[in-house]
């Protein structure tokens, strides 16, 4: 096979360890192999880093498994070229020996250009999608727990949300701490309405008058100001248009 990388570097990336086989030699010659072990500590990393530039190293290989590959990447880019490969493509390339080591075997497919490299997003792209990815699992999360703070209180024959639009409003969330605290009447729960639900305070009365038990006033004071809370900000966010 036709060589492509005269000297690259094959990292088999584990949770606390990086096995490195550097791999130099020119077309048509046995590649000189040498295989070193970093820690992932970001002190070690930085060793790999200098190490491999030392060696006149110009391409890294590396497999995109879990999370552990993306410190490895971040300390590397800018020095070399890497390449990041799809562990399950890299794993079924023809011609893999059982006891080639997985540090070596990808070193191989480097010098050969046989890697097919993963999309790796600029940096500004990548903390835009980090940030977008983790806001959607917010919201996402908010709602279930905003889901079954509802079907707690309808299990409790609260039915806040019969009477109320946003059961997590201003109202709703003080009604809410009402019954995680307890001890309130219906009466006295529907009088902490503000605005125009005011005018709502009979119906508020009755939909109130449930029976919440104990455990259920533990779930409420767990789940339900988390959900308000995120609820709440991501409404904020909304009105003012961020």
């Amino acid at each position: 096979m036709e060589v492509m990388v005269e000297r690259g570097c094959g990292l088999d990336v584990h949770e606390a360890t990086v096995v490195a086989c550097l791999l130099t030699g020119a077309p048509g010659s046995k590649p000189r192999k040498e295989i070193r072990t970093f820690s992932t500590m970001t002190a070690s990393l930085r060793e790999l880093r200098d190490w491999l530039r030392e060696a006149g190293c110009t391409h890294v290989a590396m497999e995109s498994t879990g999370v552990y590959w993306w410190p490895v990447y971040l300390v590397l880019a800018g020095y070399f070229e890497i390449v990041v490969g799809n562990a399950h493509h890299m794993k079924n390339v023809p011609g893999r020996k059982t006891d080639v080591k997985d540090s070596e075997w990808n070193g191989q497919l480097l010098r050969h250009g046989l890697v097919r490299p993963s999309f790796v997003p600029a940096k500004p792209l990548r903390e835009l999608r980090d940030l977008l990815r983790y806001r959607r699992k917010l919201v996402d999360g908010a709602a279930a727990e905003r889901n079954r703070v509802l079907k707690l209180l309808e299990t409790a024959n609260i039915k806040l949300s019969s009477v109320m639009s946003d059961v997590f409003g201003v109202s709703g969330m003080a009604m809410l701490r009402a019954l995680i605290v307890g001890g309130a009447k219906p009466a006295e729960m529907a009088g902490l309405a503000r605005g125009t639900l005011r005018r709502k305070k009979a119906q508020l009365e009755l939909a109130l008058d449930g029976c919440i038990e104990e455990h259920g006033g533990i779930r409420l004071s767990v789940c339900g100001p988390l959900a308000a809370l995120v609820i709440n900000e991501r409404r904020q966010a909304v009105d003012q248009g961020t």
